[in-house]
């Protein structure tokens, strides 16, 4: 039993994280006594006979504080609480069972149904008050941690939405990226340009294409802009609408003749007149690095412009292969620079492959990089027979078995194949 005290104004306080008080005890002298007591300390009790009755109560709001009885006729204490934990509600109570157990097994099973303290009978009107406090602290703490876990929580939806909508925005971007390579493979009489593009995102900084102003003539080429992502795959569609296969009068790569015709622009002429746009462009500091090649379908001469792009591999039909090219520098970087072009002749069965370093800055398994010579290998696997697109998805695919599963694709890879077949 409580004994009786007096109440100063300070015990009148309410705590400030436990308002709310249920009393469980088929006694009711034992609650008349805590409940006596629990009012003049200022908390709202509500009280219960049994635990049948002390769940229903639950059910309907939640209280801040549980003192229960051990010992009851049907749901006994220990029950309560675990049926009471059991709830889906996410309100926590502070609960203390009250009961003349003290063997440490027994104290054992309470804290395993969920019991947050105990008070042994007869109760001590010092020690309830001790308890009491206790509890509050516990509480506020962990109403502090749930607030914080439902700010967390909605912060992360609210990122998740964010995400969901930059996510969408960059499939459609993708889209958008993909129409500026509408034809993967087209024939120009016997002879068949084929374009490969990875993307490493969503989107990328890659970019292939080719173009034909007329029979017997046409124009080919490999982009990569420095970076990744959307400033990259921005810069990207810019460069597709200046090398555009559709609107001749946008293509820097040719001139109107006379206007009646559209002729093909030296590729040093071309590298030259990019490199103007793009140091014209304040606050653009992206760059791209490009092989361009335009080539005569009647004689087999291709004329190449090599601004810091990796060497094009000729595959001539006895099976020599060779990197060619002098290297150059990048598009965008140096103002005023003058580009120097090749020329050679390929053969009937010979074969050009454009590539961007994604293919040779790959990451191995063993940490190193493909390089040029592992390129050259992954080409000897592809199959004799295969031409076209099949054989730059036969390439991809090489290149994705030998590459680090843990790093996977860490650039974006990108290629144009030229078959030659004479006019």
């Amino acid at each position: 039993m409580l004994p009786e005290r007096s109440i100063d104004d300070e015990d009148q306080t309410v705590a400030g994280s436990i308002r709310r008080v249920l009393v469980v005890d088929d006694s009711r002298l034992q609650r008349r006594i805590l409940v006596a007591s629990l009012k003049k300390w200022g908390f709202e009790v509500v009280e219960a006979e049994s635990g049948e009755a002390a769940m229903e109560i639950c059910r309907g709001e939640t209280p801040d504080l549980i003192l229960s009885d051990w010992m009851m006729p049907g749901m006994n204490g220990l029950d309560f609480c675990r049926a009471f934990r059991a709830r889906s509600s996410e309100d926590y109570a502070y609960f203390i069972l009250l009961t003349s157990k003290s063997e440490k097994n027994e104290v054992a099973e309470g804290l395993d149904a969920g019991a947050d303290d105990f008070l042994t009978k007869p109760v001590s009107s010092d020690e309830l008050r001790a308890r009491i406090s206790a509890g509050e602290r516990i509480l506020r703490m962990q109403r502090e941690l749930s607030e914080k876990n439902r700010i967390v929580s909605e912060t992360l939806g609210e990122l998740q939405r964010v995400y969901d909508a930059i996510d969408k925005d960059l499939i459609q971007a993708r889209k958008i990226q993909e129409s500026l390579v509408p034809e993967l493979s087209k024939s120009f009489g016997s002879s068949t340009v084929s374009l490969l593009l990875k993307p490493c995102g969503h989107i990328g900084g890659d970019l292939v294409g080719m173009f034909c102003p007329g029979v017997n003539r046409i124009g080919f080429y490999s982009i990569d802009v420095s970076g990744h992502g959307i400033t990259s795959a921005m810069m990207t569609a810019r460069l597709g609408g200046y090398l555009s296969s559709n609107y001749f009068d946008q293509n820097v790569g040719m001139e109107k003749r006379f206007n009646r015709f559209y002729a093909l622009r030296q590729p040093e002429d071309v590298a030259s007149l990019l490199n103007a746009r793009l140091i014209a462009d304040t606050g653009i500091e992206e760059y791209f690095t490009m092989a361009y090649c335009i080539a005569d379908l009647r004689s087999g001469v291709v004329k190449m412009v090599q601004a810091g792009h990796p060497h094009p591999l000729l595959l001539r039909k006895t099976g020599e292969l060779e990197f060619i090219g002098k290297g150059g520098v990048p598009v965008g970087l140096v103002p005023d620079i003058s580009y120097s072009q090749e020329e050679f002749i390929m053969e009937r069965g010979d074969r050009l492959l454009l590539f961007s370093d994604g293919f040779t800055e790959a990451r191995l398994e063993d940490g190193s990089m493909l390089e040029p010579e592992g390129l050259l290998e992954l080409v000897q696997k592809c199959g004799a027979g295969q031409s076209g697109k099949e054989f730059l998805d036969d390439l991809y695919w090489h290149l994705t078995q030998v590459m680090s599963k843990e790093h996977g694709l860490e650039d974006d890879v990108s290629a144009t194949l030229f078959e030659y077949q004479g006019p």
